[in-house]
C-alpha cells in the first residue's frame, strides 16, 4: 500500500456512483465522527482500492468491502483553519469547505472533480440546532437532546461541492415565480440584512433561466453568511457558503460597494446603471499585470499535486479567464455567445468536460474558428502589445509580447482588433493573426479630417476595452487621444484604457513618466467611478516608487493629485444628495480617502470633526459608510506614540461592532498611521484573537514608513503565520503584501535568503512573483532616476494647475 501514498492523483481502478454518508460533529469537543458506504465500479482487475483521506483516524475494524460497496468508519478534528470540516464563532458551528481538494479531510472519497457521484447525507446533531445541507430534509428524527437529519439524495457532482453547516441560524425567504425556495441565512440578529441578498438571488435566478436555457434544477437554494470565511464565496449544489461581508447588507452601516457581491452579468441586468462593465476593467487590469510577470502561468495549467492548487486560484484564473471570455464575446456577437453556451451546457449536463468542448460548442454556432483563436489565450501566459501608428493614411500594426520587466517574450496570439476613427459610428474589426506589420486602410474614415480638424482624427483600438491586450500609440496618435480625454469624446472604458496602458507601458519603462503624467493631467475633472479610482491608484505606486530615489517627487505627486481631485470633492461635496447615484456615493469615498493621504488640510480637519461626532452616536448622518474610511484613514496619519487617542478610540469602534464590514473597514484603515511603533501595534493586532483569521490580512496595508516594520515582524512571526494559515491561499496574500512593495535589488536578496529554507510548493510560485515585482519596482527606479527633466516637468505641472490654499507645498 506504500507505493499509493502521497501519490499526486488517485489511479482509475475503481470509480465511485454514491456516497452515502453520516456525519456526527461534536462542537463543544470540537471533534467528529462518521461513516460511509461508496457504491463503486471496479473497471480494471487491482488487489486494491484507492482513494483520498486526510487527517482522519480510520481504525482498520471499520472498514469493510462487499461487491460493490467499501464501507469505512473515522474520525477527526473540526479544525480552526477554514478547510475540510471546521469550526466557526467560536464552536458554535461546523462549517465544511472543501474546494478545492479538502472533501477528504471530511470523509474518505475519490477527491478530485472527474470522479462525480451522487450523494445522500445523514447528520446527527444538537436538536437545537439548524443542520443544512446541498439537499433538503428528508426525514428529521429527535431523540432527546440528538436529532438525526436525513437529506434527499443530490443530483451527480463532484466531491468540492459536498456541503454541510451546522448551528444557530435564522433566516429570510422567498419564492421565484417556478415556486423555488430561497432562503438567506445568518446568525441571529442579522435577518435583515439578509433582505437585499434575497431580493437579488430571486431575481438572479429567472435571469440564469433565461440567458442558460436551463431551468434551475434544485428544489432549494440557501445562502449562508459563515463569521470565518477564507475565500468570498463558495458555489456548494443547493447551498452556497458566504463570508459575511459578501452576502450581508445593513442600511445603515454598509458601503454602496457592498452591494455589488453579485455576478456582472446580474448586475449589468438588475442595476444598468451601476455601470459594472466598466468596473470589471478593474478586474481585467489585475490579469493583465499578473499576467505580465515571467513568472505568470496559462489560464490551462497542469497540477501535479493537490497543494499547488490554491496558488492558481490567482488573477489570472479569475480574471483573465473572465476577461478572454468577454473578449470572445464581444468577437462572436452577444447573441451568438448565449445561444452557444446554452447548447453546450444542454449537452454536457452532469458530465465532465475539457475546455475544448466549449470550444467546439462556440465553433459550431458561430462558423469561426474559435479552438484556434483561443488556443493561443489559454495555453500561454502573457499577452500582446499591439503597437499602431498612422502612415500614408493608413493604419500600421504590429503585436509583441511585453513582460511588465520591459523584456520581450516570442509569445504570438490570434488578436481580435476593433478601433474606432474620430467616432464611434466607424468602427472597424480583424484578427491580428501575425508579429509582422499588418495595416488597415483609413482613407475612407478620414477622407474628411481636413475639414473636422483633430476633433474628430483620434484613434482609439481596443474599443470599450473588450480584449485582452495593451495597445501602444506613436506620439502624434497619443497626442490625438489626449486632447478626445479633455474634451470627452471618448467612452468611460476607452478613457480607462488609455490611461492604465500608459501606466503599464511606463512601468516596463517603455513610456517616460513625464509623457505618463502628462496624460494624466488631461483626467482633471473626471467624475467617472472607476477611471478616478485607477488614477488615484496610479498616481500612489508613481509617487511611491519616485520617492524612492528623490522624496521631493513624493510631494509633487501629492500636490498634483490633490489638484487634480478637489474640484471632485466640490462637486461631490461630504454629504449625499437626494437621488444621487451609487457611483457617486462610492467615488465620494475614494476622492476623500485620497485627499487625506496627500495631507488636504480642510478634509484632515473636517474627517476628524466627523470622526468625534461618530464615537458620540454611530448613527450620526455625519458620517454615513461610504465616507468611514476616509475619517479612518485621516484621523491614523495624526496618530503617533504620543497622540493615540484615535487610535485607541477606532480599536474601541472594531471591538464594539458586530458587522464585518466595518472590522475589515477599520482594519485596512490603522496600518494607515506614519507612525513605526503604531504600525507594529496594528500588525500584532491583526494576529491576535480579537480578529479573525481570514481578516488578518486587511490590517497588512501598511504606508511606506511603515514596509521595513512589517518585513520584520513578518519575519519574527513566521512561525505562527505558516502555522496559522498553512498552505491555504490566504497564506500567498501575505507573502504578496509584504514583499511585493520593496523596490531594491538588495531586498531581493535579503528575502531570498530568508525562504530558502521556508519554500514550500504552496507558496513557490507566489513568492517567485513577489520578487519579480521588485526587481520591477527597482528597474523602474532607475528609468525615472535616468529622467533627467521629471523634476522640471513636475513643478510646471503643479504650476499649471489651480493653487488651492489647502493643498500642502
Amino acid at each position: 500500500m506504500e507505493q499509493f501514498k502521497g501519490q499526486p492523483r488517485l489511479t482509475k481502478l475503481a470509480i465511485p456512483k454514491r456516497y452515502d454518508l453520516r456525519l456526527k460533529p461534536d462542537l463543544s469537543a470540537c471533534k467528529f465522527a462518521g461513516s460511509v458506504s461508496i457504491d463503486i465500479d471496479i473497471v480494471a482487475n487491482t488487489q486494491f482500492i484507492v482513494l483520498n483521506a486526510a487527517e482522519l483516524s480510520i481504525e482498520t475494524s471499520s472498514v469493510s468491502f462487499s461487491p460493490r460497496i467499501l464501507a469505512i468508519g473515522f474520525e477527526g478534528v473540526l479544525n480552526d483553519r477554514m478547510k475540510g470540516f471546521y469550526r466557526s464563532e467560536k464552536k458554535n458551528m461546523a462549517v465544511t469547505q472543501f474546494e478545492p481538494a479538502d472533501a477528504r479531510r471530511c470523509f474518505p472519497c475519490w477527491d478530485e472533480p472527474s470522479c462525480k457521484a451522487t450523494f445522500k447525507i445523514t447528520l446527527d446533531v444538537p436538536s437545537e440546532l439548524v443542520a443544512l445541507s446541498n439537499m433538503p430534509v428528508l426525514e428529521e428524527k429527535v431523540n432527546g437532546p440528538l436529532k438525526t437529519v436525513s437529506y434527499q439524495e443530490s443530483p451527480i457532482m463532484s466531491t468540492y461541492l459536498v456541503a454541510v453547516v451546522v448551528g444557530l441560524f435564522d433566516y429570510v425567504e422567498d419564492h421565484t415565480p417556478d415556486g423555488i425556495k430561497v432562503r438567506v441565512y445568518c446568525q441571529f440578529g442579522k435577518a435583515n440584512q439578509g433582505k437585499f441578498a434575497l431580493n437579488v438571488a430571486v431575481r438572479t435566478l429567472e435571469l440564469y433561466k433565461d440567458y442558460f436555457a436551463v431551468p434551475y434544477t434544485l428544489p432549494k437554494l440557501d445562502m449562508i453568511a459563515i463569521p470565518d470565511f477564507a475565500g468570498g464565496a463558495m458555489e456548494n449544489y443547493g447551498l452556497v457558503t458566504y463570508r459575511e461581508t459578501d452576502l450581508l447588507f445593513d442600511e445603515l452601516h454598509s458601503a454602496a460597494a457592498n452591494k455589488q457581491g453579485v455576478s456582472y452579468l446580474a448586475i449589468d441586468s438588475l442595476f444598468p446603471e451601476w455601470k459594472i462593465w466598466t468596473q470589471f476593467l478593474d478586474e481585467s487590469t489585475d490579469g493583465l499585470r499578473l499576467d505580465g510577470f515571467a513568472e505568470s502561468h496559462p489560464i490551462e495549467v497542469d497540477i501535479n499535486h493537490a497543494a499547488e492548487i490554491d496558488e492558481i486560484f490567482d488573477a489570472i484564473s479569475y480574471m483573465k479567464g473572465a476577461s478572454v471570455i468577454r473578449m470572445l464575446q464581444s468577437y462572436l456577437g452577444a447573441e451568438c455567445f448565449q445561444r452557444s453556451l446554452a447548447s453546450y451546457i444542454k449537452k454536457h449536463a452532469y458530465s465532465n468536460v475539457k475546455t475544448e468542448n466549449l470550444w467546439a460548442a462556440l465553433e459550431e454556432g458561430s462558423g469561426e474558428p474559435v479552438n484556434k483563436l483561443m488556443n493561443t489565450w489559454t495555453k500561454q501566459m502573457g499577452y500582446p502589445v499591439v503597437s499602431v501608428k498612422v502612415k500614408d493614411q493608413k493604419l500600421e500594426f504590429e503585436q509583441s509580447q511585453l513582460f511588465s520587466s520591459g523584456s520581450h517574450g516570442d509569445g504570438q496570439w490570434i488578436v481580435p482588433i476593433t478601433f474606432c476613427c474620430g467616432s464611434y459610428d466607424k468602427k472597424k474589426s480583424f484578427l491580428l493573426q501575425t508579429k509582422r506589420r499588418e495595416t488597415s486602410d483609413v482613407k475612407d474614415i478620414f477622407s474628411d479630417s481636413n475639414q473636422i480638424g483633430i476633433a474628430h482624427s483620434w484613434i482609439k483600438l481596443n474599443v470599450d476595452q473588450t480584449g485582452f491586450y495593451r495597445v501602444k500609440y506613436d506620439e502624434e496618435l497619443a497626442a490625438r487621444l489626449h486632447y478626445a480625454i479633455e474634451n470627452n469624446y471618448l467612452t468611460a472604458s476607452d478613457r480607462f484604457g488609455i490611461l492604465d496602458d500608459s501606466f503599464a507601458l511606463c512601468m516596463a519603462c517603455q513610456l517616460p513618466l513625464t509623457s505618463l503624467l502628462t496624460l494624466m493631467s488631461a483626467y482633471r475633472g473626471e467624475l467617472e467611478y472607476t477611471i478616478m479610482s485607477n488614477l488615484i491608484g496610479i498616481t500612489y505606486k508613481v509617487g511611491r516608487i519616485a520617492a524612492v530615489q528623490d522624496l521631493k517627487l513624493l510631494g509633487y505627486m501629492d500636490y498634483c493629485l490633490g489638484c487634480w481631485i478637489i474640484d471632485d470633492l466640490k462637486k461631490l461635496g461630504w454629504d449625499a444628495k437626494q437621488g444621487e447615484s451609487h457611483l457617486d456615493a462610492m467615488l465620494r469615498g475614494e476622492i476623500l480617502t485620497a485627499l487625506a493621504m496627500v495631507g488636504h488640510k480642510e478634509t484632515l480637519t473636517e474627517a476628524s470633526r466627523r470622526f468625534h461626532a461618530f464615537l458620540k452616536n454611530r448613527n450620526t448622518l455625519l458620517l454615513p459608510p461610504d465616507i468611514r474610511k476616509a475619517a479612518y484613514v485621516a484621523v491614523m496619519l495624526k496618530v503617533n506614540s504620543s497622540n493615540r487617542e484615535d487610535f485607541e478610540s477606532l480599536l474601541r469602534v472594531y471591538r464594539e461592532t458586530d458587522l464585518s464590514e466595518e472590522k475589515t473597514r477599520i482594519l485596512g484603515s490603522l496600518a494607515s498611521c506614519p507612525d513605526q511603533g503604531i504600525v507594529l501595534e496594528v500588525l500584532n493586532f491583526a494576529l491576535s484573537s480579537e480578529v479573525r483569521s481570514q481578516d488578518a490580512i486587511y490590517g497588512l496595508a501598511v504606508s511606506k514608513a511603515g514596509r521595513e516594520v512589517s518585513w520584520t515582524w513578518f519575519k519574527d512571526n513566521w512561525d505562527l503565520i505558516e502555522k496559522t494559515y498553512g498552505s491555504g491561499f490566504l497564506m500567498t496574500h501575505f507573502i504578496r503584501a509584504i514583499v511585493s512593495p520593496f523596490a531594491s535589488f538588495e531586498k531581493v536578496e535579503e528575502v531570498e535568503e530568508f525562504f530558502a529554507s521556508r519554500t514550500k510548493a504552496s507558496i513557490a510560485r507566489t513568492l517567485k512573483q513577489s520578487l519579480e515585482r521588485v526587481r520591477i519596482n527597482a528597474s523602474w527606479v532607475q528609468s525615472i532616476h535616468k529622467e533627467k527633466n521629471l523634476a522640471a516637468a513636475l513643478g510646471e505641472l503643479v504650476h499649471r494647475k489651480h493653487k488651492d490654499s489647502s493643498l500642502p507645498e
